[in-house]
């Protein structure tokens, strides 16, 4: 979203009125920068609110058209609303200063590093929290702690994310979206399959196709993944048979999920995103934008730039995302 600037406070007519413009720009082109290369919109359904918070829900699907002969009645059918998940904004601040000594002495650089390291901060909290988010997806957490604030991520039925035993609504057996296997060519096909059977709370075949592979940035992950996927034939097979895998993937390696993660733990994911953006599997919503006003500090005579945002996300329908590598899940082997 873009930065919304307040008007400054006792700024213009003091020495810091000629570099406000300047940090302005800086502050927007870095902004920029990083939201072209940010992953959230790859992995949220990315929206905005205007509420305290927001009650994430699901409708379950109809039993369908029946056949009822010549002049026959219409038969009446009827939808019920799935499981709730609320979602309250949570605000987020930071701020720099600008000291009157940096305008008189000319210090250009340190100028410029405040702003860009301020903007990076930004920008960076929303990475890392969205990963802190899937990593606790792929731990199969109920809840997470992120910088001292404890932030609830389960999915809308009560359960983590990543479970063994999803319960429906109405009617139909437990699901798991939780499997053991490491990642292989055998078990991309395994969880592919077990994700297009996936049914509605009314126990009704989805649509669910993932198109989208989420490792964390492991070398050897890395590896086994484009072995699998990144040749038209098979190599291991005496007579190069096709692989019916290539071409169908993206692939997203997501450095900033290896500082939640326990580095022997190698848990890997499918994704359908566009299941994700049709029903919220994991949400995204930001309340107010980063707003950034300035302001003299009477006491100590620096320009101060303070930040405020309002913003969350959480977990809600789990049927957009399938975990491979996950200890105690279920074993397709």
């Amino acid at each position: 979203m873009p930065i919304v600037f307040s008007e400054s406070s006792n700024l213009a007519n003091t020495i810091y009125g000629k570099c406000e413009a300047p940090i302005r720009m800086f502050l927007e082109q870095r902004s920029e920068a990083f939201d072209n290369n940010s992953l959230l919109k790859d992995l949220f359904l990315m929206g905005t609110s205007e509420n305290y918070g927001d009650l994430l829900t699901t409708m379950t699907a109809m039993n369908g058209f029946r056949p009822v002969g010549e002049n026959g009645a219409y038969p009446s059918d009827s939808m019920e609303e799935g499981y709730q998940k609320l979602i309250v904004y949570e605000t987020w601040k930071d701020s720099f200063q600008i000291t009157q000594e940096m305008i008189e002495d000319a210090k250009l650089m340190d100028m410029k590093k405040q702003p860009a390291a301020f903007m990076t901060g930004y920008e960076r909290t929303r990475e890392l929290f969205g990963a802190a988010i899937y990593a606790g997806f792929m731990q199969k957490a109920r809840k997470i702690k992120f910088r001292g604030k404890e932030f609830n991520i389960e999915g809308a039925d009560g359960k983590p994310i990543c479970a063994t035993d999803h319960p429906a609504k109405v009617k139909g057996a437990a699901q798991s979206n939780c499997f053991a296997n490491a990642f292989s060519a055998d078990a991309l096909g395994k969880v592919e399959t077990e994700m297009q059977n996936f049914r509605g709370d009314n126990n009704e075949i989805l649509d669910v196709a993932p198109t989208t592979i989420l490792i964390p940035n492991d070398a050897d992950m890395k590896k086994a993944v484009f072995a699998a996927i990144g040749a038209d034939k098979e190599p291991t097979t005496a007579n190069n048979a096709f692989n019916y895998q290539y071409g169908r993937w993206s692939v997203i390696i997501w450095p900033y999920l290896n500082q939640f993660l326990a580095a022997d733990v190698k848990p890997w994911a499918l994704l359908d995103p566009t299941y994700n953006e049709n029903y919220g599997g994991a949400v995204w919503n930001d309340r107010v934008p980063l707003t950034v006003r300035s302001s003299l500090d009477e006491n100590t005579d620096a320009a101060v730039w303070r930040g405020r945002a309002r913003f969350n996300a959480t977990g809600n329908d789990w049927r957009f995302i399938a975990f491979g590598g996950i200890d105690g899940g279920t074993d397709l082997s």
